[in-house]
Parts: C-alpha cells; structure tokens; sequence
C-alpha cells in the first residue's frame, strides 16, 4: 500500500470523518485502532493516506482551523462595518451547535503552542485568518496600524468570551459582556472623511 499514491479526494473525506471523531471523543487520547474502528477502514488506510500520527494531527489541526474560520466567513458585506463583522464572529462561534468544535479547537490550540515547530503552520493562520478578514471590515480609511491594533482586541475579546462560555456554561451572562463590548464598536468615531466617502447621511439609511 505504501508505494500506491494517494487519492486526495478520499483523503479529505477521510480527514473530515477524522475530525467530526475527534470532535466528539477527544484529542488527547487519538490513535490509529479506534479511529480506523470508528471510519470502518483499516489501521493501514489511515497510515497510507496521512504517514505518522503526527501528520495526521497537524491534517486535522490545518482542517479544524478552516473550519473555524469558514464558521465566521463572509464576516464583511458589501460596505465595510467592524461592528457587524464582529456580532456576525460572535454570532456563529457562540452557536450552541459549534460548541463541541470549539471546545476541541482550544484544546487543539493548547497542545500547538506546546509543539509550535509542530505546528508552526496552524499558530501562523489562527490569528490571521481572522485579522485579514477584521482589518477589510474596517475599511481602507482606517490607519493599517490603528486598523490591526482593533482587530486583535476585538480577536482576543471573542475568543476569551467563548472560552468563558464553554468553561462555565453560563450564557446569559457571558451573552450579557458580549454586547457590552459589541456595543463599544457600534458606537466607535468612524476614521476621518469615512462619513464623506460613504455619501451623505440620508443616503445611507
């Protein structure tokens, strides 16, 4: 088997099976046995299309992080707004129906900054996928520096909320500080001549 080349098409609908197992029993114990158990397939499948246990765990920290991020994607409409790209972050991560991913994710993420040559690839696009995606939200008039330095409060703000959620359960009240913050970026002073760009006010209501 190890001189057959691999179908990469049966390799990603294996990888997704591997993640939605980890998903749901857990990262710290995985091994080949109860994976190829759980999938159907042989131990040697799963060796022939991911190598060592440890490729596969970096396939599934890279596929985890795209799921994360496809969770919280097409965060900016048409018109730039960090405010609603925000809720909409807030909105899909908090999803009562992604707690198990996300619980897994920052299980994940623990053990990548315990490896991070490891896996260097994942701490590389975990913040950056985000952080593009909150600095277009803010617009071009906004100062890259001023735009970078909000996103990352606004990056570090989400996740230590939904970390408080999902350690604690305790939605009302985390729900309550989320909209406490969100609030604050509703209200932010736009960058100079955003207003003049965007066309005078009655056109944009």
């Amino acid at each position: 088997m190890a001189g057959r080349p691999v179908d990469h098409q049966r390799r990603a609908e294996l990888l997704d099976a591997v993640v939605d197992y980890t998903v749901e029993h857990g990262f710290s114990d995985l091994s080949w046995r109860p994976v190829a158990a759980a999938l159907g397939v042989s131990t040697m499948t799963l060796v022939h299309h991911f190598g060592t246990k440890e490729q596969m765990l970096v396939a599934i920290l890279g596929r985890l992080r795209e799921r994360m991020f496809a969770a919280t994607g097409d965060m900016v409409g048409e018109r730039p707004d960090l405010a609603a790209a925000a809720r909409a972050a807030w909105t899909r991560t908090s999803a009562p129906e992604r707690a198990a991913e996300f619980r897994l994710f920052f299980a994940v993420y623990g053990r990548a900054l315990q490896a991070p040559e490891q896996f260097a690839e994942f701490l590389e696009r975990v913040v950056a996928d985000w952080m593009n995606a909150l600095r277009d939200a803010q617009g071009p008039e906004t100062d890259p520096a001023t735009a970078t330095r909000t996103a990352t409060l606004v990056i570090a703000t989400i996740r230590g909320l939904l970390l408080d959620l999902l350690a604690t359960g305790d939605r009302d009240r985390v729900q309550d500080a989320a909209e406490s913050f969100l609030a604050t970026l509703e209200h932010r002073t736009p960058p100079p001549g955003a207003h003049d760009r965007a066309g005078p006010p009655a056109a944009r209501r």
